[in-house]
């Protein structure tokens, strides 16, 4: 058997960057960018109004004027006319480029507005001088300038990072291929979810929980069930290895006499990478792959085993093919977590623990085993979020332990 980090390290390195594809921008929400995209001008591409008002030049303020006669207005979206004269004030909205003459703008707040009676000219009285030239603008380029680079290839394309390309022009972007995932059940003690079940039989529920696991990742998957028998599994898996990235099974991987996949993957030329890993629950799991085909994850029936092992090997394989360099995105690791109390587990296995995490008043992230009945109880899952790693090493793991914490909710 090998150890967990073993197989780890066996499984990222069959990691291969999927191909690439064009899409529109609203089309590639979700998807992970696969080109470099910079600023086309500089951010703000110019001295940007930030307050509705006046501006002036600060200089007449610093000379002692409070009254300014208002030149015209100007609205966010028209091109600035400049301000000739010294001593006058341009009405601006929010947004605005900063009319030519004009350095300060005086918020609506802080200023009050008479009529001349003689002349008709609208006047703006100064009640709050603000303390320098320049306030209540947003300068050119004061975020980025032109040519910063600003979504680096690798970036997953969620909504501020469209707001981002769509701000710089990018209508047409290169992003990375979903994966083609095949999920398959065996068993001929499986049913169709719709159907009532007899009492010796089950209904079909990893295939439904590996697809929503697998879609979650971005990929693009189909179910399929296969009875124990060689031939049935022989024909129904030679398609499957060629049309797909990936092939993840439920079932039928133990030393059971019914558990033929890993004899039938290897007649259909499927390399065996690794069978069996020192763990607990998925002791069983046997992965492979087909040279210019699919991976295979072969994951064991019980519907914990399934769900671990998915989390802990397929997920990230899923995530990392389809960054540019293949390597596994940050978030499909794990994050260090405080056991809350004590935890005893005997044999020389790396134990995945189903725990709730939780943040205590103090900040630090608390993992509470929940109560599990094994790696067949599928309703453990709902009360728990994450579950704990714990090393072989040893088999006393005291409250306050920090360890790592694989999260799924």
């Amino acid at each position: 058997m090998l150890p967990v980090e073993e197989a780890t390290r066996r499984v990222a390195a069959t990691v291969r960057p999927l191909s690439a594809e064009f899409l529109t921008l609203p089309l590639a929400a979700g998807r992970i960018l696969r080109e470099n995209l910079y600023a086309d001008r500089d951010f703000p591409p110019f001295n940007r109004v930030a307050m509705d008002g006046m501006a002036v030049r600060f200089a007449a303020l610093e000379a002692g004027q409070r009254e300014f006669p208002v030149a015209h207005t100007q609205f966010a979206g028209q091109a600035p006319l400049e301000l000739t004269d010294p001593q006058a004030a341009v009405e601006i909205m929010t947004g605005a480029m900063l009319p030519p003459g004009t350095d300060t703008v005086i918020r609506y707040e802080d200023l009050t507005f008479r009529t001349d009676a003689g002349t008709g000219q609208r006047l703006a009285t100064v009640q709050v001088v603000p303390p320098q030239a320049g306030f209540n603008v947003h300068p050119r380029a004061a975020d980025r300038q032109q040519g910063d680079l600003l979504l680096p290839a690798g970036t997953h394309l969620g909504a501020a990072e469209l707001a981002v390309a769509a701000t710089v022009g990018a209508s047409t972007v290169a992003v990375t291929r979903r994966p083609r995932v095949a999920v398959v059940s065996t068993g001929d003690e499986l049913v169709p979810i719709s159907q009532q079940p007899l009492p010796h039989q089950i209904r079909r529920s990893n295939a439904l929980m590996l697809q929503a696991a697998a879609d979650a990742t971005g990929a693009i998957t189909q179910a399929f069930h296969f009875n124990d028998d060689v031939t049935v599994l022989r024909r129904g898996l030679q398609p499957l290895l060629a049309d797909f990235d990936a092939v993840i099974l439920s079932g039928g991987v133990s030393k059971g006499k019914a558990d033929f996949l890993p004899e039938v993957l290897r007649e259909l030329g499927v390399e065996q990478v690794f069978h069996e890993v020192q763990q607990r629950p998925g002791k069983p799991f046997w992965f492979g792959q087909l040279a210019g085909g699919a991976v295979v994850f072969a994951l064991p029936g019980n519907p914990v085993s399934t769900f671990v092992n998915f989390q802990r090997y397929a997920r990230p394989w899923l995530l990392a093919v389809q960054q540019p360099s293949g390597t596994t995105l940050p978030e499909a690791g794990a994050v260090a977590a405080v056991l809350a109390s004590e935890v005893n587990f005997r044999p020389k296995l790396t134990h995945f623990l189903l725990v709730r995490l939780a943040y205590s008043a103090e900040g630090r992230l608390l993992a509470y085993p929940e109560r599990a009945g094994g790696s067949g109880d599928l309703a453990s899952l709902l009360t728990s979020n994450a579950f704990l790693e714990l090393p072989p090493e040893t088999d006393l793991f005291p409250a306050g332990s920090v360890l790592p914490a694989w999260r799924f909710r």
